[in-house]
């Protein structure tokens, strides 16, 4: 840990503001939820009287004095990992990142991350929390994620997702057959016995995700599916949740589940798919320094490709014999 202390003056056009709204304009390197848990947690004076309530208003004229503490980051290990990095300014990178890839060391796995990419890549990155990441992707779902090189950026970044400004949109392809979009409203927490598995529960965080039909096979869906919240394992516990589970996702999806009739070169595809079918295809957001709206798509990985191709084939083989 090391001592962090911050003084200001609020200024007189945030008279009637909260205190941590106005204290986040005022220090805008600090997302807003710090700064709260700083005020939260006795670490905020306002006219030298601790002030321990977010919501109290200011009126203007205010000195305000911050003294805290800010966890030091664990040191990771720089690896010389490829990045396929589709855009890079002064501020933020955008990856497009593949299967069999962990963001962030944890149990299991302490190197071999994006994260450890990402400070071989560009070493300053050390000085922003976990190394500028801001939303994850799990191991084996593939796609855009974009990464903070800066702290200002990290933190605009941080509060965009929590305002829901940042579009991301996934394509999947799931078991059985969906006939029309629709919207998954269900929270969403640790599963209460198996700790590596989240799932739908009354106490859980709000999650939402949106899916429309791209295409139909005879006994899956292709899909594309955009989020509004960013839960862990969100689209695969809300796909399972409503029994159309994703091709190939170990801890969700089961067996598989062949259609009638299917060719064995066809079912032994299906078993081989050994990872979610789901890639992070479309980004947007508004630039966190510019406020210039920029959006990347990523192609559709060739492991996915094979798939979709093989489930068209399929399908097609046996058209007559489809009852939609």
């Amino acid at each position: 840990m090391h001592t962090l202390k911050l003084t200001t003056e609020i200024e007189q056009s945030q008279l009637g503001m909260r205190l941590d709204q106005a204290l986040s304009v005022l220090f805008p390197d600090y997302s807003r939820s710090r700064i709260k848990d700083w005020i939260v947690n006795n670490k905020v004076t306002v006219n030298n009287v601790i002030i321990n309530k977010p919501k109290e208003r200011v009126l203007g004229g205010e000195k305000i004095t911050i003294n805290a503490e800010i966890e030091e980051e664990t040191y990771h290990q720089p690896e010389d990992i490829n990045l396929d990095i589709v855009y890079e300014d002064d501020d933020i990178l955008v990856i497009n990142k593949p299967r069999n890839l962990v963001v962030h060391p944890g149990a299991g796995n302490p190197n071999g991350t994006v994260l450890n990419a990402l400070l071989h890549y560009y070493p300053d990155i050390a000085r922003v929390p976990r190394a500028g990441i801001v939303h994850r992707l799990d191991k084996d779902t593939t796609g855009l994620m974009v990464v903070a090189k800066t702290i200002t950026a990290q933190t605009h970044l941080v509060e965009s997702l929590q305002l829901r400004e940042i579009t991301r949109e996934y394509e999947a392809v799931v078991m059985g057959i969906i006939t029309a979009g629709g919207t998954v409203d269900q929270p969403i927490t640790r599963h209460p016995t198996k700790r590596t598995h989240m799932a739908v529960f009354p106490t859980g965080k709000p999650a939402v995700t949106h899916y429309r039909v791209m295409e139909k096979y005879r006994l899956h869906t292709r899909l594309r599916l955009r989020l509004e919240t960013g839960r862990t394992h969100q689209i695969r516990v809300h796909m399972a949740h409503i029994a159309h589970p994703l091709i190939g996702d170990p801890l969700y999806g089961g067996r598989p589940r062949p259609p009638k009739g299917a060719s064995e070169s066809f079912i032994q595809i299906l078993r081989d798919f050994d990872r979610q079918a789901l890639h992070a295809t479309m980004l947007r957001l508004y630039h966190p320094i510019t406020g210039e709206l920029m959006q990347w798509n990523a192609p559709i990985p060739e492991d996915m490709q094979n798939l979709i191709q093989a489930l068209q084939e399929d399908t097609q083989q046996h058209k007559d014999e489809l009852d939609w």
